[in-house]
């Protein structure tokens, strides 16, 4: 027996016992692993991964049925979600509505208090979010395109008050804007996440193609960065020291970021649109580059190849994982509830233009496995842990709907 069967026999069998035989992994030679959504050729087919398993990981076979529950359904293009305490939700429309949807599905008309939103295009009400005591607080912050000067916007962040009702805000105030402002409807970003010492983390894109691009290699600039600010805004205490750089940046080089959570211990991960091919993993650290718009993988839309095609160069980090075809990520946590208990410590990630919900095992900070879900059935946004150990899913439509999902019984 050569030494490649054996060790394709001990990964399957490690699998199965880790699985209870639910999981089987399929670690084949890359000619022949590229079954199911891993058939498609890559968009730059000459472009080569910088490290084993840094792109089409070993597909997982995971016989398990889903139960979808339809929770709630005709949301305008729902982007992000929260669940509150008790068992609600705030979900965001993107055409500029927050609505309170009961822990029975019931939807409430829109939340008055908002500032105005800019809806067009990719633009709108984007992300949600609550720290732990809003029992006692109250308060939420979200994320939107702010109308600003002369017809261009920009992604802003805002905080304020919900009554108890859930009905309306108060004590509504900005607390981040994106400078500069820009005249386009393209990558706004943009989620939110509070770390464990209380600062926020907000995600942005590069707002634009062409010349914008550049802006995310930029540190006097807000575009195509990680930022952190405090809940109340300003630069959050511990942010890196970038010489001439915004004191709110924590990393750069990034495209637009519409995927983000905490891992579980407590590291910011995230997951950014690349160009055609080149979506990416990473865990973004403190003053680091990673890349956008000098190294990527992928090429561009035309097919031409983004800066002469090059993928790696000295000062800018590598993705952990990247995928070519991309699945367009939107929205993402790691799994960590007991209704899928073989799931638990794997990174769930919407994918919009995958139509799946695309679930990654991890070892430490290496990707393993990769499995898709619900294939072709929807354009997923956002995805949330939920607090029975189900998962939610945001599907984004005219006609949007929250879905529940759970083992089959």
């Amino acid at each position: 027996m050569n030494k490649y069967l054996q060790k394709t026999i001990r990964l399957n069998l490690f699998w199965q016992f880790a699985a209870a035989s639910i999981i089987l992994i399929v670690a084949l030679p890359s000619s022949a692993s590229e079954i199911g959504f891993n058939k498609n050729r890559p968009n730059a087919e000459r472009q080569q991964p910088d490290f084993q398993g840094q792109t089409r990981a070993p597909v997982i076979q995971d016989t398990l049925q889903i139960e979808k529950t339809t929770f709630a359904k005709d949301l305008k293009h729902p982007w992000g979600m929260v669940q509150l305490p008790n068992g609600s939700w705030l979900v965001t429309e993107r055409p500029g509505r927050l609505r309170l949807v009961s822990s029975h599905g019931e939807i409430s008309k829109p939340i008055i208090g908002l500032p105005v939103v800019d809806a067009r295009g990719q633009g709108g009400l984007l992300d949600v979010t609550v720290q732990k005591d809003f029992s006692k607080t109250r308060r939420i912050w979200w994320s939107y395109a702010e109308p600003r000067e002369g017809g261009k916007n920009g992604t802003s962040v805002a905080t304020g008050k919900l009554s108890s009702d859930g009905a309306s805000l108060s004590d509504v105030k900005v607390i981040f804007r994106q400078t500069p402002a820009w005249d386009s409807t393209y990558h706004f970003g943009s989620r939110l996440v509070f770390d464990r010492t209380g600062a926020l983390f907000i995600t942005t894109g590069e707002r634009s193609y062409g010349e914008a691009s550049k802006l995310s290699q930029d540190i006097t600039t807000h575009l195509g960065k990680i930022l952190r600010i405090n809940p109340e805004g300003g630069a959050a205490a511990g942010n890196p020291n970038i010489k001439s750089g915004l004191p709110e940046i924590w990393s750069w080089g990034h495209r637009n970021v519409q995927a983000a959570t905490l891992g579980l211990n407590g590291a910011l991960w995230t997951v950014e649109h690349g160009p055609r091919g080149g979506d990416e993993l990473n865990r973004p650290e403190a003053g680091l580059n990673y890349g956008w718009p000098v190294i990527t993988y992928g090429e561009n839309y035309d097919g031409s190849p983004v800066n002469n095609g090059i993928t790696k160069k000295s000062g800018m980090e590598q993705p952990l994982y990247y995928w070519d075809p991309v699945i367009a990520p939107s929205g993402m946590t790691f799994y960590n509830g007991n209704q899928f208990p073989h799931w638990r410590g794997s990174i769930l990630i919407g994918g919009l233009a995958s139509r799946s919900l695309v679930r990654l095992v991890m070892d430490k900070n290496r990707v393993i496995g990769e499995a898709r879900y619900l294939q072709g059935q929807a354009r997923i946004r956002d995805v949330k842990n939920t607090h029975d150990g189900a998962i939610m899913i945001l599907t984004d439509s005219n006609s949007g709907t929250m879905t529940k999902l759970a083992p089959k019984q």
